[in-house]
């Protein structure tokens, strides 16, 4: 029997041996797609974003700019067989679309495809394989975008799934476990609270230099380029316990951390950010109250040099991409900027931690963004999140001006944190927890009856 709102049209349009089924008949296979990594052509709302879709939660949404075509994709972590996919539409649904599959996200194929559908929930039977399932929209149905509530996956994962232990996973000791992820809202304050944060600021240690202790260990010269901030020390053979010993280059002498990304080049000379940037450590999660400090050693990459525009655009952590002058949101580095400006990047990491690992094999599966301000279940831990806000004094005809990784797309970033325990406890108990805009001092100055956390020497009292 095919569902009300589905006409013998659709189905005859359907590819691969795709049948509808009835809410009924829907889903027998283990559901694949909730609460993992989303990613969109674009999005029409920051409260509306692509991980919205894959949170089971039948409230919150992804919505899409008003053109066609648009895509939503949801990876599933491993190569899976398809069987079901399940759409519950919004009132802006998709006239014509495609679900495709893809093993690398790359290369897709249709398994479905329509172009009469009338939106409302369905629920499709199909057949496919692929680690990456999208929907791509051709037609909207409205004058607005697509808005889906949930795209839900359904199917079996080929093989062993992901191993979380051998080389490359670098397990935690102790290990955080017994965590909830929390759903809470805190209670309003008076006066409001808007900011959960404090700043690090930090000036460039090391200047270009090829080298990259998280993914290249050991191999010095193996890297791009990198421009270094922090820890004085940081190099190929960088450990937790050399960063420990090593001075820094941050305001607060108990931050040795070490933060590098790409070196910015004009032409084959190497522009460096001038003084102090800020790093901002803050809340991902809308419990600001459930973040922990970081585990001495834990280190991630954020972003990646092999990234298109695209997916720089919509990546799962904010980013406000590239500015100059009065130009903003750029997803690559302006081809002018007015005389004297500078060029600017802002980007955010994952701030959800697994609990288990300081490290993973491509240096972000122990690392998860929050899904509409709650971390998963498989990365319970809500930890500080970091967002580099980087200046780099260049301006005028930017046509020649690139990041040692490529265009300004490949912007990523990389951290290893060797922060002093009781320090960074200070500062995200006080600014994080507490509901402050602190500076590196701990200090709020809309708020200065809260106090510091560190003394005027930015150590702990």
């Amino acid at each position: 029997m095919i569902p009300v709102g589905v006409t013998t049209a659709v189905v005859a349009s359907m590819l691969v041996g795709a049948i509808q089924l009835t809410s009924a008949n829907a889903a027998t296979a283990p559901l694949l797609s909730q609460g993992r990594p989303a990613l969109a052509s674009s999005t029409e709302l920051g409260e509306s974003p692509a991980a919205a879709a894959f949170d089971g939660n039948d409230a919150t949404r992804w919505s899409s700019q008003w053109s066609d075509p648009q895509w939503l994709r949801v990876d599933l972590g491993s190569t899976a067989t398809i069987s079901q996919v399940v759409l519950q539409w919004e009132a802006a649904y998709a006239k014509a679309f495609q679900i495709q599959t893809s093993p690398d996200g790359n290369a897709w194929t249709d398994i479905y495809s329509t172009t009469t559908s009338t939106g409302g929930t369905q629920t499709l039977n199909v057949n496919g394989s692929g680690r990456y399932v999208r929907m791509y929209g051709t037609q909207r149905g409205t004058g607005y975008g697509y808005s889906l509530y949930e795209f839900k996956v359904y199917g079996t994962v080929n093989g062993t799934p992901p191993a979380t232990d051998g080389p490359g996973w670098v397990p935690a000791n102790p290990p955080v476990t017994g965590v909830t992820p929390s759903t809470a809202t805190p209670p309003p304050t008076n006066p409001p609270t808007t900011h959960h944060e404090f700043q690090a600021n930090c000036s460039v240690s090391r200047s270009n230099l090829p080298d990259d202790p998280i993914v290249f260990f050991g191999l010095p010269g193996a890297s791009h380029s990198h421009t270094f901030m922090g820890n004085t020390t940081t190099n190929a053979n960088t450990t937790l316990s050399s960063l420990q010993a090593g001075g820094t280059a941050c305001i607060t002498p108990g931050d040795k951390s070490a933060y590098w990304m790409p070196t910015l080049l004009n032409g084959d000379q190497a522009v460096q950010p001038v003084g102090r940037q800020v790093i901002y450590y803050k809340s991902g999660v809308i419990d600001y109250r459930s973040v922990r400090p970081f585990p001495a050693g834990l280190r991630f990459v954020v972003g990646s040099p092999s990234s298109t525009l695209s997916e720089f655009q919509n990546h799962p952590g904010h980013v406000e991409g590239f500015e100059c002058g009065d130009i903003t949101k750029q997803w690559d580095i302006p081809a002018n900027c007015v005389a004297g400006s500078q060029l600017n990047v802002r980007f955010q990491a994952p701030s959800c931690w697994d609990g288990t690992h300081l490290d993973s094999p491509d240096h972000k599966a122990h690392m998860a963004y929050p899904v509409v301000g709650v971390c998963p279940p498989d990365h319970p831990v809500a930890v500080p999140m970091i967002e580099f806000k980087m200046a780099w004094p260049v301006s005028g005809n930017m046509a020649n001006v690139h990041f040692s990784s490529g265009r300004g797309y490949s912007f990523h970033y990389d951290f290893y944190n060797a922060w002093d325990a009781p320090t960074l406890k200070a500062l995200s108990d006080h600014c994080i927890n507490g509901g402050l805009q602190c500076d590196p001092r701990g200090f709020d100055q809309y708020k200065p009856d809260r106090g510091a956390a560190l003394n005027e020497n930015y150590v702990l009292p």
